[in-house]
């Protein structure tokens, strides 16, 4: 982990990285659409409205993936003091915001013609939303602070409580009565969904994976260059006396 954790080290293995998770992206999202737009069956209760699930689906996949990262990163901030770690945190947080938003607006899309509203108070809804929030919190705490430090310890341990939620919106179908169907892909008897569906809505899953690393890796990789810059100024003004004294 330690190794991992050097920036240097990640700089070059995410110099081998991008480019790898930027084509399968592109490949898998291309493969994904085609044949959840063209070739996928409509469903025989929802009709072609059930297309809108190979987007909503892997979204909220990686709105929960995504906040599980964070959680995971601020833990190891917390206890071993690794920056790098706070740095994934910080760059995935508004990607993770994005699925989150884009995972509510899908459902309010979807859930229109199926259940005939845009929206119900119902278990997986609501902490969905709540997850929405949670994100935008620790967004904001991240920056609430002029010592960066106190705001990156904030925001850990918001995202350390707020984890309690991810388990909560996977099992709500289960616990409370909900409008959502319980899981149908990721079962211990295997998935109940027809292969003709199944393959685009992993394909669009492996896309926005994929997707959402390259994006990670270009944001990690932009916060310690411009940390490294920071650095480099610094030590430019402490040695140069016009420069300190400006």
């Amino acid at each position: 982990m330690s190794r991992l954790a050097n920036p240097n080290r990640f700089q070059k293995l995410s110099r081998r990285v991008l480019p790898w998770a930027a084509g399968l992206a592109g490949l898998c999202l291309l493969a994904g659409l085609g044949l959840g737009l063209f070739f996928s069956p409509g469903d025989y209760q929802q009709g072609e409205s059930v297309r809108i699930m190979y987007v909503h689906v892997p979204a909220a996949w990686m709105a929960l993936g995504v906040y599980t990262l964070i959680a995971l990163a601020s833990g190891l901030f917390l206890v071993w003091k690794y920056p790098l770690a706070d740095i994934v945190a910080r760059a995935a947080a508004p990607l993770g915001a994005g699925f989150t938003l884009l995972t509510l607006v899908t459902g309010s899309l979807w859930g229109k013609p199926t259940w005939g509203t845009w929206w119900v108070w119902d278990a997986r809804l609501t902490s969905v939303l709540i997850l929405f929030f949670l994100y935008l919190g620790y967004i904001a705490l991240q920056n609430a602070f002029d010592d960066g430090a106190r705001g990156a310890k904030s925001a850990a341990v918001l995202a350390l409580i707020g984890f309690v939620n991810v388990p909560i919106i996977k099992w709500s179908v289960e616990w409370w009565h909900t409008l959502h169907q319980p899981a149908s892909v990721i079962r211990l008897d295997g998935p109940s969904i027809h292969v003709s569906m199944l393959a685009p809505l992993l394909l669009m899953a492996a896309g926005f994976a994929a997707f959402f690393t390259a994006l990670l890796l270009i944001r990690v990789r932009s916060a310690l260059l411009a940390r490294k810059i920071r650095a480099l100024r610094l030590v430019q003004a402490a040695a140069d006396p016009h420069i300190r004294g400006r």
